[in-house]
């Protein structure tokens, strides 16, 4: 991409200047992105390890928790790091470069709930031919197909924003290079950009959540009819999980995008980015793993062989 600016760095404005915020925050947000780690790193090699996890399910799940570990790598160690010596100068290309992986992943989240909706639908109401229909080149497909929509996204995310001029202006209100911040501060028209953008983002997010409804509608319809107790609890506690995580991920979303203009100021904008930047990340496992007897078995079993 040429380089349009006469800017070489942008300055973070962070989360707060406050000096007495500082020490306590690198500590809270350190504490998340340890768990956030051990969580998403520990969930990823359990699914690995273990041969009974090697299911449409838990491959999703892999790839979800290799997903979160990288997304919340994007943003928070720079975050700490600024806490702890101050730092809040980021260069032009590494801008580009955390805009680029940080779209990559949140758009990778986004899909991969889908995905894992659609799994969770065909083991529910179509039980007898989910082996016929979840088998190893459909997962395959949707996998890849993340990945390449994924990455197609953000380049388009990250172009139409770097494709502006930055003359003067180079501080950017956010804690991290997100691209609606780094638009803000362009000297250049960028009324198109924007369009491009949020049309584009929304309709990545709706058209994803609209799928997501109607799978859960087709399922809680098929719990509702079924006559053995037994049976209602099984398939309910095979999508309470990512129903959790859905619910987490899209609310979040939309109490974002979605508050009146009246409120919407950049602060609130920095509260919601550092749910979804860093507790998401870190709440997915935690979710995945308290409410799944497999996982916990898995975990038991690699924990009893350890000794």
């Amino acid at each position: 991409m040429e380089n349009r600016t006469g800017v070489t760095q942008f300055i973070l404005m962070g989360i707060t200047n406050d000096p007495n915020l500082q020490l306590p925050l690198f500590i809270i947000f350190l504490l998340i992105y340890t768990i956030t780690l051990v969580g998403n790193l520990g969930m990823f090699l359990l699914i690995l390890l273990d041969s009974r996890l090697h299911t449409p399910m838990y491959i999703f799940l892999c790839n979800l928790s290799f997903v979160d570990f990288c997304y919340s790598s994007t943003v928070t160690p720079k975050v700490i790091a600024g806490f702890l010596t101050g730092d809040k100068i980021m260069s032009y290309n590494a801008c580009a470069s955390q805009m680029f992986f940080f779209a990559t992943f949140a758009d990778l989240e986004n899909y991969f709930l889908v995905s894992m909706a659609y799994d969770r639908y065909v083991a529910v109401c179509k039980p007898l031919y989910y082996a016929t229909t979840m088998t190893t080149s459909v997962c395959t497909c949707l996998i890849i197909g993340c990945y390449i929509f994924g990455f197609l996204n953000a380049s388009i995310y990250t172009v139409d924003a770097l494709s502006l001029s930055f003359c003067e202006s180079n501080v950017v209100h956010h804690f991290f290079c997100d691209v609606l911040a780094v638009m803000i501060v362009s000297c250049s028209d960028r009324h198109v950009n924007e369009v491009v953008l949020i049309y584009l983002a929304s309709f990545n997010i709706f058209f994803a959540l609209i799928l997501i409804l109607i799978s859960y509608m087709f399922i809680f319809v098929n719990i509702l009819k079924m006559n053995s107790v037994a049976g209602y609890r099984k398939a309910l506690s095979t999508c309470t999980s990512h129903f959790t995580a859905v619910s987490i991920f899209y609310g979040t979303l939309i109490f974002m995008y979605l508050q009146p203009s009246s409120s919407h100021s950049m602060d609130t904008d920095k509260i919601a980015s550092v749910f979804y930047t860093m507790f998401i990340p870190m709440l997915n496992p935690l979710v995945y793993s308290l409410r799944n007897k497999e996982v916990k078995r898995a975990f038991t079993k690699i924990v009893l062989k350890s000794r």
